[in-house]
Protein backbone atom coordinates (compact mmCIF):
# COMPACT_ATOMS: atom_id res chain seq x y z
CA UNK A 1 0.00 0.00 0.00
CA UNK A 2 0.98 3.64 -0.20
CA UNK A 3 3.19 5.13 2.50
CA UNK A 4 0.40 7.13 4.15
CA UNK A 5 -1.72 4.01 4.64
CA UNK A 6 1.20 2.17 6.20
CA UNK A 7 2.01 5.11 8.48
CA UNK A 8 -1.52 5.44 9.84
CA UNK A 9 -1.94 1.66 10.13
CA UNK A 10 1.26 1.39 12.17
CA UNK A 11 0.30 4.40 14.27
CA UNK A 12 -3.18 2.99 14.90
CA UNK A 13 -1.85 -0.39 15.97
CA UNK A 14 0.86 1.18 18.11
CA UNK A 15 -1.60 3.50 19.81
CA UNK A 16 -4.10 0.71 20.41
CA UNK A 17 -1.46 -1.50 22.05
CA UNK A 18 0.62 1.05 23.96
CA UNK A 19 -1.26 4.35 23.84
CA UNK A 20 -2.36 4.23 27.45
CA UNK A 21 1.24 3.71 28.59
CA UNK A 22 3.25 5.77 26.11
CA UNK A 23 0.73 8.34 24.86
CA UNK A 24 1.68 10.02 21.59
CA UNK A 25 5.02 8.20 21.61
CA UNK A 26 3.14 4.98 20.86
CA UNK A 27 1.63 6.59 17.76
CA UNK A 28 4.98 7.86 16.53
CA UNK A 29 6.75 4.58 17.27
CA UNK A 30 4.03 2.60 15.54
CA UNK A 31 4.23 4.87 12.49
CA UNK A 32 8.00 4.33 12.28
CA UNK A 33 7.69 0.56 12.64
CA UNK A 34 4.87 0.55 10.10
CA UNK A 35 7.09 2.07 7.44
CA UNK A 36 10.29 0.19 8.31
CA UNK A 37 9.79 -2.76 5.89
CA UNK A 38 9.64 -0.41 2.88
CA UNK A 39 13.18 0.82 3.49
CA UNK A 40 14.28 -2.06 1.27
CA UNK A 41 13.70 0.31 -1.65
CA UNK A 42 17.08 1.81 -0.75
CA UNK A 43 18.84 -1.45 -1.66
CA UNK A 44 20.27 -1.77 -5.17
CA UNK A 45 20.04 -5.38 -6.33
CA UNK A 46 21.95 -4.74 -9.55
CA UNK A 47 19.39 -3.91 -12.23
CA UNK A 48 15.83 -2.68 -12.66
CA UNK A 49 14.10 -6.07 -12.80
CA UNK A 50 15.96 -7.27 -9.72
CA UNK A 51 15.04 -4.11 -7.82
CA UNK A 52 11.41 -4.54 -8.90
CA UNK A 53 11.09 -8.22 -8.00
CA UNK A 54 13.11 -8.12 -4.76
CA UNK A 55 11.10 -5.25 -3.28
CA UNK A 56 8.75 -6.64 -0.65
CA UNK A 57 11.15 -9.54 -0.25
CA UNK A 58 13.10 -10.32 2.92
CA UNK A 59 11.97 -7.11 4.63
CA UNK A 60 8.33 -8.19 4.28
CA UNK A 61 8.84 -11.82 5.30
CA UNK A 62 6.99 -13.03 8.37
CA UNK A 63 9.92 -15.39 8.92
CA UNK A 64 12.22 -12.37 9.23
CA UNK A 65 9.93 -9.89 10.95
CA UNK A 66 8.84 -12.22 13.75
CA UNK A 67 12.34 -12.71 15.20
CA UNK A 68 13.25 -9.10 14.38
CA UNK A 69 10.26 -7.86 16.35
CA UNK A 70 11.27 -10.02 19.32
CA UNK A 71 14.80 -8.60 19.19
CA UNK A 72 13.39 -5.07 19.09
CA UNK A 73 11.11 -5.87 22.01
CA UNK A 74 14.08 -7.10 24.03
CA UNK A 75 15.94 -3.84 23.33
CA UNK A 76 12.94 -1.69 24.22
CA UNK A 77 12.38 -3.61 27.44
CA UNK A 78 15.89 -2.70 28.53
CA UNK A 79 14.95 0.96 27.89
CA UNK A 80 11.65 0.71 29.78
CA UNK A 81 11.98 -2.31 32.10
CA UNK A 82 8.66 -1.57 33.79
CA UNK A 83 6.94 -2.82 30.61
CA UNK A 84 7.21 -6.57 30.07
CA UNK A 85 9.06 -7.91 27.05
CA UNK A 86 5.87 -9.67 25.94
CA UNK A 87 3.94 -6.44 25.86
CA UNK A 88 6.76 -4.81 23.93
CA UNK A 89 6.65 -7.76 21.54
CA UNK A 90 2.92 -7.23 21.00
CA UNK A 91 3.75 -3.62 20.10
CA UNK A 92 6.69 -4.29 17.77
CA UNK A 93 5.28 -7.48 16.29
CA UNK A 94 1.85 -6.14 15.41
CA UNK A 95 3.21 -2.86 14.03
CA UNK A 96 5.72 -4.68 11.81
CA UNK A 97 3.61 -7.65 10.71
CA UNK A 98 0.52 -5.70 9.71
CA UNK A 99 2.60 -3.93 7.03
CA UNK A 100 3.28 -6.99 4.81
CA UNK A 101 -0.13 -8.48 5.57
CA UNK A 102 -1.78 -5.34 4.18
CA UNK A 103 0.59 -5.30 1.20
CA UNK A 104 -0.45 -8.88 0.40
CA UNK A 105 -3.96 -7.63 -0.42
CA UNK A 106 -2.57 -5.57 -3.33
CA UNK A 107 -1.57 -6.78 -6.78
CA UNK A 108 2.18 -6.09 -6.64
CA UNK A 109 3.25 -9.24 -4.79
CA UNK A 110 4.65 -9.71 -1.28
CA UNK A 111 7.10 -12.43 -0.22
CA UNK A 112 5.37 -13.24 3.07
CA UNK A 113 7.39 -16.43 3.50
CA UNK A 114 10.71 -15.36 1.97
CA UNK A 115 12.97 -17.18 1.16
CA UNK A 116 10.28 -19.81 0.59
CA UNK A 117 7.37 -19.74 -1.82
CA UNK A 118 6.05 -17.31 -4.38
CA UNK A 119 4.86 -13.74 -3.86
CA UNK A 120 1.40 -13.42 -2.32
CA UNK A 121 -0.91 -11.09 -4.25
CA UNK A 122 -4.58 -11.30 -3.26
CA UNK A 123 -5.29 -8.34 -5.58
CA UNK A 124 -8.45 -7.18 -3.83
CA UNK A 125 -7.43 -3.58 -3.11
CA UNK A 126 -5.71 -0.88 -5.13
CA UNK A 127 -2.42 0.42 -3.79
CA UNK A 128 -4.06 3.79 -3.01
CA UNK A 129 -7.60 3.57 -1.67
CA UNK A 130 -8.92 6.52 0.35
CA UNK A 131 -11.82 4.49 1.74
CA UNK A 132 -9.31 2.19 3.44
CA UNK A 133 -7.00 4.93 4.67
CA UNK A 134 -9.49 7.56 5.85
CA UNK A 135 -10.85 5.73 8.95
CA UNK A 136 -7.31 5.06 10.15
CA UNK A 137 -6.24 8.64 9.48
CA UNK A 138 -9.18 10.07 11.43
CA UNK A 139 -8.47 7.76 14.36
CA UNK A 140 -4.82 8.80 14.45
CA UNK A 141 -5.69 12.51 14.29
CA UNK A 142 -8.09 12.11 17.22
CA UNK A 143 -5.46 10.19 19.19
CA UNK A 144 -2.82 12.83 18.52
CA UNK A 145 -5.24 15.52 19.64
CA UNK A 146 -6.53 13.76 22.76
CA UNK A 147 -4.40 10.72 23.59
CA UNK A 148 -4.76 7.84 24.10
CA UNK A 149 -8.18 7.83 22.32
CA UNK A 150 -8.15 4.05 22.05
CA UNK A 151 -11.84 3.88 21.04
CA UNK A 152 -11.14 6.12 18.01
CA UNK A 153 -8.18 3.96 17.02
CA UNK A 154 -10.20 0.78 17.51
CA UNK A 155 -13.02 2.10 15.32
CA UNK A 156 -10.53 3.08 12.60
CA UNK A 157 -8.91 -0.37 12.68
CA UNK A 158 -12.29 -2.10 12.65
CA UNK A 159 -13.63 -0.08 9.71
CA UNK A 160 -10.47 -0.51 7.64
CA UNK A 161 -10.45 -4.26 8.35
CA UNK A 162 -14.11 -4.55 7.37
CA UNK A 163 -13.27 -2.71 4.16
CA UNK A 164 -10.62 -5.33 3.37
CA UNK A 165 -13.23 -8.03 3.95
CA UNK A 166 -15.62 -6.19 1.62
CA UNK A 167 -12.90 -6.08 -1.04
CA UNK A 168 -12.72 -9.88 -0.98
CA UNK A 169 -16.50 -10.16 -1.32
CA UNK A 170 -16.53 -7.68 -4.22
CA UNK A 171 -13.70 -9.53 -5.93
CA UNK A 172 -15.64 -12.81 -5.84
CA UNK A 173 -18.80 -11.01 -6.98
CA UNK A 174 -17.05 -9.56 -10.03
CA UNK A 175 -15.41 -12.92 -10.77
CA UNK A 176 -18.77 -14.66 -10.89
CA UNK A 177 -20.18 -11.90 -13.10
CA UNK A 178 -17.59 -12.39 -15.85
CA UNK A 179 -17.45 -16.20 -15.79
CA UNK A 180 -20.29 -16.72 -18.32
CA UNK A 181 -18.55 -14.44 -20.84
CA UNK A 182 -15.30 -16.34 -20.35
CA UNK A 183 -17.03 -19.70 -20.69
CA UNK A 184 -18.53 -18.62 -24.03
CA UNK A 185 -15.00 -18.01 -25.29
CA UNK A 186 -13.57 -21.23 -23.86
CA UNK A 187 -11.48 -19.30 -21.33
CA UNK A 188 -13.10 -20.31 -18.06
CA UNK A 189 -9.90 -22.11 -17.00
CA UNK A 190 -7.48 -19.57 -18.50
CA UNK A 191 -5.20 -17.58 -16.18
CA UNK A 192 -7.14 -14.55 -14.96
CA UNK A 193 -6.57 -11.61 -12.68
CA UNK A 194 -9.48 -9.81 -11.01
CA UNK A 195 -8.43 -6.55 -9.37
CA UNK A 196 -9.90 -3.13 -8.56
CA UNK A 197 -9.37 -0.13 -10.77
CA UNK A 198 -7.67 2.89 -9.17
CA UNK A 199 -8.81 4.37 -5.89
CA UNK A 200 -11.83 2.25 -4.92
CA UNK A 201 -13.41 -1.19 -4.90
CA UNK A 202 -16.42 -0.05 -6.93
CA UNK A 203 -14.86 -0.64 -10.36
CA UNK A 204 -12.93 -3.78 -11.33
CA UNK A 205 -10.66 -4.90 -14.12
CA UNK A 206 -10.52 -8.52 -15.25
CA UNK A 207 -7.52 -9.66 -17.31
CA UNK A 208 -7.60 -13.09 -18.96
CA UNK A 209 -4.67 -14.64 -20.81
CA UNK A 210 -5.28 -16.58 -24.00
CA UNK A 211 -2.70 -18.11 -26.32
CA UNK A 212 -2.65 -15.38 -28.96
CA UNK A 213 -4.50 -12.62 -27.15
CA UNK A 214 -5.60 -11.36 -23.79
CA UNK A 215 -9.05 -10.16 -22.79
CA UNK A 216 -9.78 -7.12 -20.66
CA UNK A 217 -13.15 -6.51 -19.01
CA UNK A 218 -14.12 -3.54 -16.86
CA UNK A 219 -17.15 -4.09 -14.65
CA UNK A 220 -18.46 -2.30 -11.60
CA UNK A 221 -20.46 -2.77 -8.44
CA UNK A 222 -22.84 0.00 -9.51
CA UNK A 223 -23.47 -1.37 -13.02
CA UNK A 224 -27.11 -1.72 -13.96
CA UNK A 225 -27.02 -5.03 -15.77
CA UNK A 226 -25.51 -3.70 -19.01
CA UNK A 227 -23.78 -6.27 -21.21
CA UNK A 228 -20.09 -6.72 -20.53
CA UNK A 229 -17.67 -4.96 -22.86
CA UNK A 230 -14.78 -7.26 -23.72
CA UNK A 231 -11.64 -5.75 -25.21
CA UNK A 232 -9.03 -7.89 -26.92
CA UNK A 233 -5.30 -7.20 -26.95
CA UNK A 234 -2.77 -9.16 -29.00
CA UNK A 235 -0.13 -11.38 -27.41
CA UNK A 236 2.95 -12.77 -29.11
CA UNK A 237 3.97 -16.25 -27.91
CA UNK A 238 7.12 -15.93 -30.02
CA UNK A 239 8.20 -12.72 -28.31
CA UNK A 240 7.32 -14.18 -24.92
CA UNK A 241 9.49 -17.20 -25.67
CA UNK A 242 12.37 -14.86 -26.50
CA UNK A 243 12.04 -13.24 -23.07
CA UNK A 244 12.24 -16.67 -21.44
CA UNK A 245 15.77 -17.00 -22.83
CA UNK A 246 16.86 -14.04 -20.70
CA UNK A 247 17.32 -14.41 -16.90
CA UNK A 248 15.56 -11.10 -16.21
CA UNK A 249 12.64 -12.20 -18.40
CA UNK A 250 12.23 -15.45 -16.49
CA UNK A 251 12.39 -13.60 -13.18
CA UNK A 252 9.76 -11.09 -14.30
CA UNK A 253 7.47 -13.83 -15.63
CA UNK A 254 7.69 -15.63 -12.28
CA UNK A 255 6.98 -12.46 -10.33
CA UNK A 256 4.01 -11.42 -12.47
CA UNK A 257 2.66 -14.99 -12.71
CA UNK A 258 2.79 -14.68 -16.49
CA UNK A 259 0.82 -11.42 -16.68
CA UNK A 260 3.53 -9.86 -18.77
CA UNK A 261 3.56 -8.58 -22.33
CA UNK A 262 6.71 -8.87 -24.40
CA UNK A 263 7.48 -6.89 -27.52
CA UNK A 264 10.48 -7.73 -29.66
CA UNK A 265 11.36 -4.51 -31.46
CA UNK A 266 14.05 -3.98 -34.06
CA UNK A 267 16.71 -3.38 -31.41
CA UNK A 268 15.23 -4.01 -27.96
CA UNK A 269 13.30 -6.71 -26.13
CA UNK A 270 10.70 -4.91 -24.02
CA UNK A 271 8.69 -6.51 -21.18
CA UNK A 272 5.69 -4.89 -19.48
CA UNK A 273 3.99 -5.86 -16.24
CA UNK A 274 0.36 -5.70 -17.36
CA UNK A 275 -1.04 -6.21 -13.85
CA UNK A 276 -0.23 -2.71 -12.69
CA UNK A 277 -1.79 0.37 -14.26
CA UNK A 278 -3.96 0.02 -17.35
CA UNK A 279 -3.14 -0.44 -21.06
CA UNK A 280 -1.16 2.56 -22.22
CA UNK A 281 -0.39 3.53 -18.63
CA UNK A 282 1.57 0.56 -17.32
CA UNK A 283 4.21 2.02 -14.97
CA UNK A 284 6.67 -0.89 -15.10
CA UNK A 285 8.23 -1.47 -18.51
CA UNK A 286 11.72 -2.92 -18.80
CA UNK A 287 14.29 -3.37 -21.53
CA UNK A 288 15.65 -6.90 -21.11
CA UNK A 289 17.97 -7.39 -24.07
CA UNK A 290 19.35 -5.79 -27.21
CA UNK A 291 19.72 -7.23 -30.69
CA UNK A 292 23.31 -7.85 -31.73
CA UNK A 293 24.04 -9.50 -35.07
CA UNK A 294 20.58 -11.05 -35.13
CA UNK A 295 20.82 -12.50 -31.63
CA UNK A 296 19.24 -11.19 -28.42
CA UNK A 297 21.94 -10.36 -25.91
CA UNK A 298 20.90 -9.96 -22.27
CA UNK A 299 21.96 -6.75 -20.58
CA UNK A 300 21.44 -5.23 -17.14
CA UNK A 301 17.75 -4.46 -17.41
CA UNK A 302 16.57 -0.91 -17.09
CA UNK A 303 13.18 0.66 -16.60
CA UNK A 304 11.58 2.96 -19.15
CA UNK A 305 10.13 6.30 -18.00
CA UNK A 306 6.64 6.09 -16.54
CA UNK A 307 4.02 7.14 -19.15
CA UNK A 308 2.08 10.30 -18.42
CA UNK A 309 -1.67 9.99 -17.95
CA UNK A 310 -4.04 12.10 -19.99
CA UNK A 311 -5.74 14.43 -17.47
CA UNK A 312 -9.07 13.62 -19.13
CA UNK A 313 -8.66 9.99 -18.06
CA UNK A 314 -9.47 10.76 -14.42
CA UNK A 315 -12.93 12.27 -15.05
CA UNK A 316 -13.62 9.34 -17.37
CA UNK A 317 -12.61 6.90 -14.64
CA UNK A 318 -14.93 8.64 -12.17
CA UNK A 319 -17.84 8.58 -14.63
CA UNK A 320 -17.34 4.86 -15.18
CA UNK A 321 -16.92 4.13 -11.47
CA UNK A 322 -20.22 5.82 -10.67
CA UNK A 323 -21.81 4.13 -13.71
CA UNK A 324 -22.76 7.44 -15.28
CA UNK A 325 -21.23 6.02 -18.46
CA UNK A 326 -21.46 2.22 -18.70
CA UNK A 327 -18.40 1.61 -20.90
CA UNK A 328 -14.75 2.44 -20.25
CA UNK A 329 -12.43 1.59 -23.14
CA UNK A 330 -8.99 0.71 -21.82
CA UNK A 331 -7.48 1.25 -25.25
CA UNK A 332 -8.26 4.97 -25.13
CA UNK A 333 -9.33 5.54 -21.49
CA UNK A 334 -12.57 7.05 -22.77
CA UNK A 335 -16.10 6.41 -21.58
CA UNK A 336 -18.90 5.58 -24.00
CA UNK A 337 -22.68 5.16 -23.70
CA UNK A 338 -24.32 1.75 -23.61
CA UNK A 339 -24.33 -0.08 -26.93
CA UNK A 340 -21.10 1.50 -28.15
CA UNK A 341 -18.04 -0.48 -29.16
CA UNK A 342 -14.48 0.17 -28.10
CA UNK A 343 -11.87 0.58 -30.85
CA UNK A 344 -10.08 -2.63 -31.70
CA UNK A 345 -6.40 -3.16 -31.00
CA UNK A 346 -4.42 -4.71 -33.80
CA UNK A 347 -1.06 -6.45 -33.56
Amino acid sequence: MDSLSQVVLGASVGGAVMGRTLGRTALLGGALLGTLPDLDVLIDYGDAVANFTEHRGFSHSLLVLLPASLLLAWGLQRWRPAISVWRWWAFTGLCLLTHPLLDAFTTYGTRLFWPLGDPVAISSIFIIDPLYTLPLLIGVIVALWRPPARPALAVGLALSSLYLCWSLVAQQWMTQRVMPALAERGLSEAPRLVQPMPFSTLLWRVTVLGEQQRLEIVTGVLDNGDALTVETFPRSPQDYAQAMQVPAGRKLAWFTRGFMDVEAGPDQLLATDIRLGVPGLHPFQFVLAEQQEGVWQALPSYKLPRPMANPQAWPALLDRTLSRQPILCLTTLETLPAGSACPSVRP
